[in-house]
């Protein structure tokens, strides 16, 4: 089993079904795309857990 990364678990990284890839939704400048690229970038600023279910509870 593989360990989660924040970005696998994380609100900003999204499916792009036209490309078939997951890509970061935030505007990173050239030095933390630099580090999303080369798989340096572990404590992000922008991370958001990722909770499929908070809309639906909000919605009960």
């Amino acid at each position: 089993m593989v360990a989660q990364t924040n970005c696998d678990i994380c609100m900003n990284y999204i499916y792009d079904e036209e490309y078939e890839t997951y890509f970061c939704d935030v505007d990173l400048d050239q030095d933390e795309m630099g580090r999303f690229l080369t798989d340096t970038f572990y404590e992000c600023p922008y991370f958001r857990m990722g909770d499929e279910y908070k809309i639906v509870r909000k919605q009960m």
